[in-house]
Parts: C-alpha cells; structure tokens; sequence
C-alpha cells in the first residue's frame, strides 16, 4: 500500500510540474504560435480518434472475444455514452480548473487506463473500460475554448479551424488505420499504436503546452456552474442558432458514414471492408481546404454568412449523392468530399461567433453547443439506419436533404446583426466589423514599427490585463449573462 502511496505521489509531481519555459508570467504572458495551434490539432486528431478505432472491426472483436454481433454492438454506444458524459460533467471545468494541469491529467488518465484495453480478454471488461476512457477523452473540447481565448480576433476562425480539422480527421483516419492494420494484423496492434500516441501527445504537452490561469480565479459552484450552462443558452439567441444549425448538421455526417457501408457492401458495388474503409480518405481530402478557407473567408466575414455557405456545400453533395449513389460510386465520393468540407466550414463558423459570446464561460459554451452536435450524431445514425433498412440508399439520403432544409431555414431566420430571436434588424451587411483598423490603430502600428512595442508585446499585454481581470466587452457580457441567472 505504501509502495503504491509513493508511486502515485511520483505520478502526481511528474505530470503536475511546469517547465520553466512553459510557466506563466503575468508581465509577459505566452503567446499563441503556430506551432502550438498545430500541437493542439495533432492532440485532436489522435485523441478523438479513440472512440472511433472499434468501428470497422467489430466483426473482429465478436470473434475474438466470442460474443454476439449484437452484443459488441453496444461497444460503440458506450464510447459515445462515456464522451457524452465527459462533455456534460467534465469540460465545463475548464472554466475553473489551469487548462495545463487539466489536460495533462486527462490524457495521462486516459493513455494509463488504454493498457487494459490492449491486454483484457474479458468482453465485459473490454466494455467497461471502453466507458472509462471515452469519458476523459475530451481534452480536444477543452483546447478549443483556450484558442478562442487566445487567438485574435482577426485569426479566431484559422486557428479554430487547424483544430476542428485535427477532430474531424481523427473520426476519418481512426477507420482507415483500424481497417488497414486488423486486415494485415491483429485488432490489439492498432489499440497498442493509440496507447503509443496518447503517451507522445502526453509527452509534446508536457514540454510544450504553456499554463494559463483560470478564467475564473475566484472559483464556481460546480452545481451552479453546471445550471448556468441551460441559463446562458436560453438567453443568447446566437447560441441556440448555433446549436440548431450544428444539430441539424452533423446528424447528415453520421448518417452518411454509417449507410455508406451498406451501400457500397451491397450490388452494383461489393466492396469489401478495406476498399469501404480507404472511401475516409475522401473527407479527409477535403479537411486540407478548412485552414486557408477559414483565412480568407470566415475571418473576413460574418460567421452566419460562412455558415450557410457550408449548409449549401452540404446540401449540394447530399443531393447528388442520394439520387446518384445507387447507379454510381461517383455519387458517395461526391458526397463524402462535401459533406466535410460543409460540416467543417460550419462547425468552424458557429464556434467562431458562440466564442465572443461570454469569453469567461467559453467552456460552458463550448458543452452546450457540442451537446447539441452530439445528440445531432446519435439521431443521424438512428433515423439514417432505420430509414436504410426500410426503404434503402435513397430514402435515408432524402431525409438528410431534409435535415440541412431545416439548417437553413434555422440560418435564415435570424441575420448576423440582429439582437432579437428572429428578423434581420440591423442590416444585410455580410462584412465583419470589428476587424478591420481604424486611423488610429494604423497609427499605432506605424509606431510599433518604429520600435515602441511590437505586435507580439501588444498582444501579450492585452491578454495579461484580461487574465489580471480588467473589463473588457467579453467580461461585461459574462456578467450580464450571469446577472440575468
């Protein structure tokens, strides 16, 4: 007892410890690189991609653990069970806790309790572990938030979307891998390569990932915290426009990827599983478009305007795939390379404007609209499956069509500058018009130039005055919300 008394006092000091590099300074705070922003994308990528490793070997783990196809059905439902539970009880902490110290745990806990993954041969172990785990796999949700705090506001949607991009192309190449390695191996190879990678982005963290204070110093009620994520909803009418677009959404994404083996299993096609599972490296194509395209168009304009363009490539891609799909595999690779690249856009374009909501409750933000993206997911593949089974490729792919209907009349319902719940107050106007510099700031810059203070300084000093609890525009919207509770 001792023995593990001291082994866990050293697993505590060791990943609780800050490099020196990596402390916080309030006279000089860290800024946010590149470099870091594509840290934070690798940890998406390859941690999300855990819940999705077991999807297309399923058949495999049935018969190596000697179970009922049905029965290891319900793996993936625990997993998803398990990240939903993280989403709702655990990221809203990130509004509490020093995000370093947080994820570090997190990932650390995660990587530890994966070993009993890779070695059980007991199916209900297996079970309960795959919970576990997907429960604390929710570091990705909690970096998200910190790059809308730390990302300016001329750059917020291009860092987001490096990030994003990591989540959506770990759902994609967590199939292609699984498949690819069971086909040639064992299924335990490729749960043995995501322990591996949760102990490297643990060790790139560690080294690399700077501590930040808490957005909230003085602490939060759990309980009211939690309570205060429904009280903030209901009283921003952006963020329920968020959270209906991104429900409506992503059930067409999980929708497609689930009825998409059926179809390509079935005639004209019969493809086996490895050519089903290569058709993710379509979508994974078209996430290499959401950086520069958050460039040069979500940071330029009103994210409401980028959002029904993403409806429109999703609508787009669904419709020709769905009425095309049955005759030719040009239809489905259509489709797979819109619907990403639509649900990215999207995706991207909602956090962007749900971020400059309550900048000190960003993570409480963040649960109430990723809950509604999740339970997006879980309706899509029940109505996708059920409406495949009874009526087939055509009638599922209908109802999707119908789902991104509703994402738009949602989208057209409010306009970017209106205060209210619906109506277009405030004018048409698509250009954004807090970012572009005024006289002055010209000006300043000019003279930063001549060596007063560079941009990085400038920066760095801002972000310091907001951790030091100076009000600015975010703050005093927080408080109104919180007032309002």
């Amino acid at each position: 007892m001792g023995q593990l008394r001291a082994l866990w006092v050293k697993c505590y000091s060791i990943v609780s410890y800050t490099p020196k590099r990596c402390r916080y300074d309030p006279a000089n705070p860290p800024g946010f690189s590149m470099p870091l922003n594509l840290l934070f994308g690798f940890a998406a990528t390859f941690t999300v991609a855990n819940l999705y490793y077991n999807h297309p070997i399923l058949n495999v783990l049935a018969d190596d653990f000697g179970v009922t196809y049905e029965q290891v059905s319900v793996v993936p439902t625990l997993m998803q069970a398990g990240y939903a539970a993280g989403l709702l009880f655990l990221c809203p902490l990130g509004d509490l806790f020093k995000r370093r110290t947080f994820v570090l745990w997190l990932v650390w806990f995660t990587g530890t309790v994966w070993i009993g993954l890779c070695l059980t041969r007991n199916f209900q172990v297996f079970q309960f572990l795959s919970f576990v785990t997907a429960l604390t796999t929710v570091t990705p949700q909690l970096m998200l938030p910190l790059v809308g705090d730390l990302a300016p506001a001329h750059r917020r949607a291009t860092a987001l979307s490096i990030v994003v991009s990591g989540l959506l192309l770990g759902m994609l190449i967590a199939r292609v891998l699984s498949g690819v390695v069971t086909q040639y191996t064992t299924w335990r190879d490729i749960y043995w390569l995501s322990f591996g990678l949760q102990y490297l982005i643990l060790i790139l963290l560690w080294f690399f990932m700077p501590d930040y204070p808490s957005t909230n110093p003085g602490g939060l009620n759990y309980f009211k915290m939690l309570w205060s994520i429904v009280t903030i909803t209901i009283h921003e009418p952006v963020l329920v426009q968020a959270c209906l677009v991104g429900f409506f959404t992503s059930s067409t994404f999980t929708s497609f990827w689930t009825t998409l083996t059926f179809l390509l299993s079935e005639p004209p096609y019969n493809y086996d599983n490895l050519i089903i599972g290569l058709f993710a490296l379509i979508g994974i194509g078209s996430m290499c478009f959401g950086p520069p395209y958050s460039r040069f168009i979500i940071d330029k304009f009103v994210p409401l305007f980028s959002v029904i363009l993403g409806e429109f490539f999703c609508i787009t891609g669904i419709a020709i795939g769905t009425y095309t799909g049955t005759f030719t595999v040009a239809g489905p690779v259509i489709q797979a390379f819109t619907i990403d690249l639509g649900l990215q856009t999207s995706q991207i374009a909602n956090r962007s404007a749900i971020y400059a909501i309550a900048p000190k409750a960003r993570n409480r933000v963040n649960t109430a609209y990723m809950v509604s993206v999740f339970c997006g997911q879980l309706m899509g593949t029940a109505v996708g499956n059920d409406l495949f089974a009874k009526g087939g490729w055509i009638r599922s792919g209908s109802a999707s069509v119908g789902f991104i209907g509703a994402a738009l009349v949602i989208c057209f319902s409010r306009g970017p500058w209106e205060k209210g719940w619906l109506g277009w107050h405030g004018g048409w106007s698509i250009r954004r018009q807090d970012l572009g510099p005024k006289k002055s700031d010209v000006e300043k810059d000019e003279e930063k130039k001549d060596g007063s203070l560079d941009d990085d300084e400038s920066a760095r000093e801002k972000m310091a005055d907001e951790m030091a609890g100076e009000p600015t525009r975010g703050t005093e919207v927080a408080g109104e919300v919180m007032e309002k509770d």
